[in-house]
């Protein structure tokens, strides 16, 4: 008897959600086992359940995809993670596959591309397409000044792209506003800007929101 992959998806949207559960359904070797529109609510499902695979979009309110997939390799380094995004290669692949993602897809890919990769990564593989495969070899994902960024700091540069408020990213990350503005100083430096302004405007040029 053929295992089942167990599949969990997590994007903030729910007409996506209904999308992808439906492709998952049609495939004869998945099982949906549960669905998160936000990052609190499948860390906390992760304390107490386990997937195969978690299908997870990046850009989710509050806490943000990346610091979900940080979390749950911490926690269940053996679940594989798919990153289903509206986001171009060059713009998160080569920062969330150095974060232990396993596979990377844009939400304009097909149906078909999506169980591809669900299976390849299950089978312990790694799933990137052609232009991504591409791009790494080339280096290119890597001439963004934003790549410098820590993880931590890349994360609060698209929550304050996104209109937050310094104060809102330190509640919404629960640290202290000392500790976010010590990241914006940083972040600055990184990409020699004076203003939050500044930094919002890049956010948005660079497509990170």
């Amino acid at each position: 008897m053929t295992t089942m992959i167990r599949v969990f998806v997590v994007d903030d949207h729910a007409v996506v959600r209904e999308g992808i559960k439906r492709i998952v359904q049609t495939a004869p070797d998945m099982m949906l086992v549960g669905e998160a529109g936000d990052g609190d609510e499948v860390l906390a499902r992760a304390e107490h359940e386990s997937w195969d695979v978690l299908v997870l979009d990046l850009s989710l309110p509050g806490r943000s995809g990346l610091d979900v997939l940080t979390r749950i390799k911490q926690r269940r380094p053996q679940t594989k993670v798919v990153i289903l995004t509206m986001h171009a290669e060059d713009q998160y692949a080569l920062r969330v596959l150095r974060a232990g993602a396993d596979g990377y897809l844009t939400k304009g890919r097909s149906s078909q591309e999506l169980l591809e990769a669900i299976r390849k990564v299950a089978s312990e593989g790694k799933y990137v397409t052609g232009r991504l495969a591409e791009l790494l070899l080339s280096g290119s994902t890597s001439e963004h000044p934003h790549e410098s960024l820590s993880d931590r700091e890349h994360e609060i540069l698209v929550m304050l792209g996104r209109g937050m408020t310094p104060s809102a990213v330190a509640d919404a990350l629960a640290v202290k506003p000392s500790t976010v503005s010590t990241h914006v100083r940083s972040i600055k430096d990184k990409l020699g800007a004076e203003s939050l302004g500044d930094l919002v405007q890049y956010a948005v040029r660079a497509g990170l929101v």
